[in-house]
């Protein structure tokens, strides 16, 4: 036996003593174990299985697969978001390798959208979005906990209420006054339209239990944490604002002016599937989505969104 062998043995025997187990145990077990494949380990087959059409529609699988490669791509910021905001004292060159991953990942998704804007016919959408409804790209719960880990709660409470929310608002109450409420929220009547209703029936417990969870230990926050020259580093400044401008311009007029095609292609009601009133939802300029407001001038935060 060589000496690389040995090593690696005692390694392996270190490994499993630390954990009280046989070392002899998993060494046979690899006897019986099937060499892996490309397919197994990625699970192919059960993820292109994932894809069921409600119509005869050939566009609508574009539809169904690219909004699959969305929330896929979700789960990967949120995988790189957590490991920022639970490390106790992140360094900051670890701090700006994974805001510039996370700025990556939305960047794909912000080039994307040429995938739903010229890759599906106008007609076909118009025919098989009606047997979506009251379904809505807004119910996707992976965004709005990337919210929750990316600012403090106040840049996410509706424009118009913030004055009167602060830290020690219950989280309840705050909940009830997230920007996204406007999409389907009559404040006078406090009448709440069905595609929240659902939302929150699943979704609103998980919120919550976020939002407190990342009060204190966001982006925002973990950035906040580090030594004052820290956050004076050029590549972080610069790493953070392109990630809040990415997600809260970029990638949103990209889902705008891809859903202004088809919504308003004159083919249809003119409204979005979940009923909502898209235009102020959406647009950067009505709710004012800013991530890291202090990382941008006063020129910059007047005009935000404007030179969409």
């Amino acid at each position: 036996m060589n000496s690389e062998t040995t090593n690696l043995i005692a390694a392996l025997e270190e490994k499993f003593d630390a954990i009280n187990q046989n070392t002899n145990t998993h060494l046979e077990g690899l006897l019986w174990a099937k060499p892996i494949t490309y397919w197994d380990y990625i699970q192919t087959d059960a993820l292109l299985n994932l894809q069921t059409q409600r119509t005869i529609l050939p566009d609508e699988m574009v539809f169904i697969m690219y909004h699959q490669v969305n929330e896929l791509l979700f789960k990967m910021i949120l995988w790189e978001m957590k490991q920022i905001c639970h490390c106790e004292k992140p360094e900051t060159q670890f701090f700006t390798d994974k805001m510039m991953r996370i700025s990556r990942y939305f960047d794909m998704l912000t080039t994307s959208f040429d995938i739903m804007g010229d890759g599906m016919e106008v007609a076909q959408y118009m025919k098989f979005r009606n047997t979506l409804t009251p379904a809505s790209g807004f119910q996707s719960a992976q965004y709005r906990l990337i919210e929750f880990a990316s600012t403090d709660l106040i840049n996410l409470i509706d424009f118009r209420f913030r004055a009167t929310i602060d830290r020690n608002t219950p989280y309840s109450h705050a909940f009830e006054h997230l920007y996204w409420q406007a999409a389907g929220k009559d404040y006078r009547t406090g009448e709440k339209s069905y595609l929240i209703q659902e939302f929150e029936r699943k979704y609103r417990d998980e919120f919550l239990r976020y939002m407190e969870e990342y009060n204190t230990i966001n982006l925002w926050q973990k950035f906040k944490q580090l030594p004052e020259n820290d956050q004076k580093n050029a590549d972080l400044v610069a790493a953070m604002r392109h990630y809040d401008r990415t997600v809260n311009i970029t990638w949103v007029m990209g889902h705008y002016n891809a859903a202004r095609k088809y919504i308003e292609s004159g083919q249809g009601s003119g409204e979005a599937t979940g009923g909502s009133d898209w235009k102020k939802y959406m647009h950067p300029k009505y709710q004012r989505r800013i991530f890291f407001p202090e990382l941008w001038s006063e020129e910059e935060l007047k005009n935000w969104g404007e030179d969409c």
